[in-house]
């Protein structure tokens, strides 16, 4: 075939006609866009309208500057430390994507001679020469020689697909990636060579559409859910309280004789309950909740880079820890991703999982059979050449160093794989006589042997087949690809002597041994496992049961034509019980994350291909695969950098320590929000109009809030939390148990600072003191109680001080926030409206305080029981 090319005129009226091969890219948002699209979080939204208010209150000299400042900076941080991290994880993607691009060039014919051009720059009607390790540059159909294409990128699997010129007016389906003759950008050619006219380019190449497709919007993460109607929840709290706080003023001024003589005595008294009112509010909504979950993905963050887990996407590090099902990808995630040999076996079935368990005088031979009778090379300890069987046999010689062994020099002949024969040979010099050696179908070779090697090396009779058969039936029902290796005196492979048998080999992209035991831990966190592969039902089932996904009876496996028969119904009430998807299309695993999701469902997906690209879009959370292509990684909001599923475990965990943190802190804060409402409600009533002035809830809410984000957001990444079952994804972040808690101890904390000024039983520990050196107590002993309940908030379980030495950061805030209330009090003055205290004082406000411990350390307990 005389094959030209296209001249130049033609390349530029193929661009103008067909496009560019460039692939459209969505560029991210920059970080002004980012910084103004948290301003529509829930939280950051009453924050605003607080800051608003607090500078009304400000230009009227009912509120001091700091206070809309100090709400301003909360606002500034939470939203910025979150959207410059997102930023900056995405600029690192962008660096590496950009660097792998710069490299992609591609050789064609243009004008009869032979060029090398950027991809970008291939067009419509262009003849492409490929070669073993070229990427393939756009679509289209070989017209001359013939190709082995790893198509792993766009259908997941290993095997390679053989590719040829399309004889004249033969029929094939571009949409089967299997035909012979049409392929695929983004598949690599790893074995022939061959020249392809390209009939399509850029976006409507199949790896163009799906990288399109991965560029949608998704929907909101499980916390931005469970966060928005918290929002909601607390500031229905705040305005309700603030409104009740401001009846309950003006009644207690009004029922106790203490009304205005005049409009602006009446003004004042309006005043002054609004703005203990405006207070209240403000208390009530947990500034550092914002400013945890920042400094939380952050932090996470970080720490997971230097797991081998990038980022890329900063909710997808919550949303990871609220999983509950995951769609994974077989190929380089739970098997290896390539072939590697599995298993030996002699003659009499005796069985090796490695080269240097045999004895001296069988592995040698093994090393021929299969080293030297062998398309691939060792060099450096790499593996040079080779069809993937040849490629997984070096490998496996290099891994047990015996190739070093291999001397080439005595190969007196080499016969490649033969399709008739079922077999390759290799006939070498040994000891002055020449033997060769025989590697192919069982079938084919051992009913030609007469004899075999045992465990020792020593040749014996083989006379009874049946238990090597079936052996051979049981390992191709495990789906492995076996070879027998045999040897025969003389130069031939076709003698009329019988073969001895020197090993039957089992090889297979085997499962990854620590994805086992990581599949095992995220099923016992209650996520269910889905594998979702391309490859046949046999050998998906095969490896589903030895990674520990099939295990009982009742567990489901489909093809994806039985899940095409399947109306959407059918399919949502199969899900709970489906493991293994088989023969997927890119289609199907779409399909199963939008009904997963129907059904409420948290879904991550992992994967490395092009193919995995849209389901991981559409996914809550998409793991994409270090070793994967750049559209995979595009799509995904975490990289796993070493391929290794134990990497997804640990995003989980860490996931859910994220969200335990928030919770933590939510108990912390919201104990402190309920009990200062509470306080300031209750407190008119009694008779007391002011019981903690402005300022000192501003210096509670700002010290509280802003030291406590940094104390929650070190908590330790707990292996219990991975035997708790996933948080619902419609669940309120707020549990009944945590609700219980705040009400409980906040009810305490209220009780016991109102009885300083209330109860005569406890304002006479203090002595004869006047009331605003009660307050002052009061006051204190309100810092130090919700600074111990902090003990309380961080663990579930009785003993308040379990893990503790794990957070130091948790130690030196809470000594923080001691010292700040012990400087407030002592030397607040007038500021602060406190006066110092004594001893004797300090010593019955710490007691009284840390009461808040055991009072929750005996609901934990009766909890418990119940």
């Amino acid at each position: 075939m005389d094959l030209k090319g296209l001249t130049s005129q033609a390349v530029e009226e193929s661009r103008r006609k067909n496009g560019s091969n460039a692939l459209t890219q969505i560029p991210p948002d920059p970080l002004w866009k980012k910084i103004l699209e948290g301003f529509k979080d829930p939280m950051i939204m009453i924050l605003l309208v607080a800051l608003a208010i607090q500078v009304v209150l400000f230009f009227l000299h009912q509120a001091e500057w700091f206070e809309p400042v100090g709400i301003l900076i909360a606002i500034l941080i939470a939203n910025g430390v979150s959207a410059i991290s997102e930023s900056k994880q995405e600029g690192k993607a962008s660096a590496l994507k950009e660097e792998e691009e710069a490299k992609e060039m591609a050789k064609v014919l243009r004008d009869g001679k032979l060029q090398e051009i950027h991809v970008r720059d291939v067009v419509v009607g262009d003849i492409v020469f490929l070669q073993a390790g070229d990427k393939i540059p756009a679509d289209g159909l070989i017209v001359s020689g013939g190709l082995k294409v790893d198509q792993a990128a766009l259908n997941g699997e290993t095997e390679e697909a053989e590719k040829i010129p399309c004889p004249e007016g033969a029929a094939y389906d571009i949409k089967d990636l299997l035909n012979k003759y049409y392929v695929y950008r983004g598949t690599v050619v790893c074995g022939g060579e061959g020249y392809l006219e390209v009939k399509v380019v850029g976006d409507r190449t199949l790896f163009g559409e799906l990288a399109l497709e991965v560029q949608e919007d998704t929907r909101k993460t499980p916390l931005q859910v469970k966060l928005s109607r918290l929002a909601q929840q607390i500031s229905t709290f705040g305005y309700v309280g603030a409104v009740c706080i401001i009846v309950g003023v003006l009644a207690k001024n009004l029922l106790g004789g203490n009304i205005p003589q005049n409009a602006y005595q009446w003004i004042r008294l309006i005043m002054d309950a609004i703005t203990v009112a405006v207070t209240v509010i403000v208390c009530a909504v947990p500034e550092g909740l914002p400013m945890l979950t920042s400094i939380l993905l952050s932090f996470q963050s970080l720490k997971m880079a230097k797991d081998n887990v990038l980022v890329r996407k900063i909710n997808g590090l919550e949303t990871a820890g609220s999983l509950s099902i995951l769609f994974s990808d077989k190929t380089g995630t739970i098997t290896a991703g390539r072939l590697s040999v599995v298993e030996l076996a002699t003659g009499n079935v005796a069985r090796y999982d490695a080269l240097d368990k045999t004895a001296p005088a069988l592995s040698r031979e093994i090393v021929t059979g299969i080293g030297l009778n062998n398309s691939a090379s060792a060099s450096n300890g790499a593996v040079i050449g080779g069809n993937s069987t040849d490629r997984a046999l070096m490998s496996f010689l290099i891994d047990a160093k015996a190739d070093a062994d291999l001397n080439r020099a005595d190969v007196q002949r080499f016969n490649a794989f033969d399709s008739n024969k079922k077999y390759s040979s290799v006939t070498v010099a040994r000891e002055g006589r020449s033997v060769t050696y025989i590697k192919g179908a069982p079938e084919k070779i051992i009913e030609r042997c007469t004899g075999y090697l045992d465990e020792n090396g020593e040749e014996k009779p083989l006379s009874d087949k049946n238990e090597l058969t079936a052996y051979i039936d049981a390992q191709a029902g495990r789906s492995m690809r076996l070879l027998a290796v045999a040897k025969a005196e003389g130069a031939s492979d076709e003698g009329s002597g019988g073969l001895t048998l020197v090993c039957v080999v089992s090889i297979r992209d085997d499962v990854r041994k620590e994805a086992v035991e990581a599949i095992r831990e995220v099923r016992n966190a209650g996520i269910q496992v889905v594998m979702v592969t391309g490859d046949r039902k046999e050998t998906a089932v095969a490896i589903a049961r030895e990674a520990g996904l099939l295990a009982s009876d009742d567990e489901v496996a489909l093809t994806s034509a039985e899940m095409a028969e399947k109306s959407d119904d059918e399919l949502k009430k199969i899900l709970p019980k489906l493991r293994v998807v088989s023969r997927a299309l890119p289609t199907d695993k779409s399909r199963l994350v939008r009904l997963a999701q129907e059904l409420d469902y948290v879904v991550g997906m992992t994967g490395d291909g092009v193919n995995d690209s849209p389901a991981l879009k559409k996914a809550d959370v998409g793991f994409a695969m270090g070793s994967g292509t750049e559209v995979a990684k595009d799509a995904g909001d975490i990289t796993i950098l070493d391929d290794n599923f134990t990497s997804i475990d640990k995003a989980i965990l860490y996931g859910r320590t994220m969200f335990k943190s928030i919770r933590k802190f939510l108990i912390f804060q919201l104990t402190v929000n309920v009990a200062a409402v509470l306080i300031c409600f209750i407190g008119p009533l009694l008779g007391e109009n002011v019981i903690l002035t402005v300022i000192q809830l501003l210096m509670i809410n700002l010290a509280m809030d802003t030291l406590a984000a940094i104390a929650f957001g070190s908590e330790p990444a707990l292996k219990e939390y991975m035997q708790e079952k996933p948080i619902p994804r419609t669940a309120s972040i707020v549990s009944r148990e945590m609700l219980v808690e705040i009400c409980i101890t906040a009810a305490y904390i209220t009780f016991i600072c109102l009885a300083i000024l209330f109860v005569p039983p406890v304002r006479n520990l203090f002595g004869d003191v006047d009331t605003t050196y009660l307050k002052s107590a009061l006051f204190a002993t309100f810092m130090m109680a919700i600074t111990f309940n902090g003990f309380n908030a961080r663990t579930e379980h009785i003993n308040v001080f379990e893990n503790l030495g794990r957070n130091r950061n948790f130690l030196l805030v809470m000594l923080s926030i001691f010292l700040l209330q012990f400087v407030f009090v002592t030397f607040g003055g007038e500021v602060l409206s406190v006066e110092r205290l004594n001893a004797g004082t300090w010593g019955i406000c710490i007691v009284l305080a840390f009461l808040v411990i055991p009072i929750d350390m005996l609901r934990k307990a009766i909890m418990r029981k119940k």
